[in-house]
């Protein structure tokens, strides 16, 4: 049998959630995830930068505040990993 499929990299989504009160924070959800029980942990920490700096765009500038922490935390995890 022939199958003929490529292999999409790993999609994220990010979106903020919460209230001000309560405090916001982001969450991640994955897209069409082609082998989901073979990602790496470097691989999942650098598709969730990529999608926050997609989310900073349109983001006002509360969220852009929190999202920017957000960002430097998993790059210090990252950094870490690396």
């Amino acid at each position: 049998m022939n199958i003929s499929s490529v292999e999409t990299s790993l999609q994220v989504e990010a979106k903020t959630c919460g209230c001000k009160e309560k405090g916001r924070t982001i969450s991640y959800s994955f897209i069409d995830s082609y082998h989901s029980l073979c990602i790496d942990k470097w691989d999942i920490i650098w598709n969730q930068i990529r999608a926050c700096e997609k989310l900073v765009k349109y983001s006002d500038d509360d969220d852009k505040r929190i999202i920017e922490h957000e960002i430097g935390e998993l790059k210090t995890m990252l950094d870490l990993l690396s």
